[in-house]
């Protein structure tokens, strides 16, 4: 039995807030081949992608599957060392089966692969980065292991070094005059048009629209150079400023 002083207190806090989420966009549905794939994706990069939260995108598959069929795919993915928390919006019948399986669905994920332009426009821009404007979230204390800052609606301006196992995220373009070590998500909602500049390029992923690639995937050259990274149609594309 709580005391009078304590019933006055409430239990909890609850906010919603922005969370580093991977999204597995399905393309065939057979759980033992997602399951090896995706293990040697944990096994290559696992302090990026073990324990890492996922939501399963079933919209690109020909058939969606069968409540035994889904389970069996989310069983695949905790296999090979990721945790799923839901599935990526869809129809009607997707939203059904996620309420058979008892999990959320994330609508966010959808304009990702609905809004990618293509053309001249996603071409590399020579530019040194640009510098903090009315619609930009400037950040100038260093971004240590653990944290995250994310700009919401705007690009994100940051003045320091973002350090190993730190996140930094922005609906828009990121600029980072310092050190890039962490991790760097652009276009967090689905702005293919986004970009990442760095000043000194060591970073362990980078992301633009839910398209991403990782360090072992990085150009040697650009290692502790200035780089910047950009979307060409579906591809993400890595150069020196």
């Amino acid at each position: 039995m709580r005391s009078a002083a304590a019933v006055a207190e409430p239990v909890f806090e609850l906010k919603f807030g922005q969370v580093g989420l991977a999204n597995l966009k399905l393309r065939v549905c057979d759980p033992q081949a997602l399951r090896d794939e995706l293990a040697r994706k944990v096994a290559a990069a696992p302090q990026l992608f073990g324990r890492a939260p996922l939501v399963l995108d079933l919209g690109h598959l020909a058939q969606l599957p069968d409540a035994d069929t889904a389970v069996a795919l989310l069983e695949s993915v905790r296999a090979a060392g990721m945790l799923p928390v839901g599935l990526a919006y869809g129809t009607a019948e997707n939203e059904q089966l996620a309420q058979t399986l008892n999990l959320p669905l994330f609508a966010k994920f959808r304009s990702s692969y609905d809004s990618a332009p293509k053309g001249s426009e996603n071409k590399p821009q020579k530019a040194n980065p640009a510098p903090a404007t009315e619609l930009g979230m400037r950040h100038d204390k260093p971004v240590r292991s653990g944290q995250q800052v994310y700009a919401r609606g705007r690009d994100l301006v940051l003045a320091a070094t973002v350090g190993n196992g730190a996140e930094v995220i922005a609906d828009g373009s990121i600029h980072i005059y310092g050190r890039l070590s962490g991790r760097a998500l652009a276009g967090a909602q689905g702005n293919a048009s986004a970009r990442i500049y760095c000043m000194d390029f060591q970073a362990e992923l980078v992301s633009i629209a839910g398209h991403y690639r990782v360090f072992e995937e990085f150009p040697a050259d650009l290692r502790g150079k200035p780089a910047q990274a950009w979307l060409d149609g579906d591809k993400l594309l890595l150069a020196k400023l």
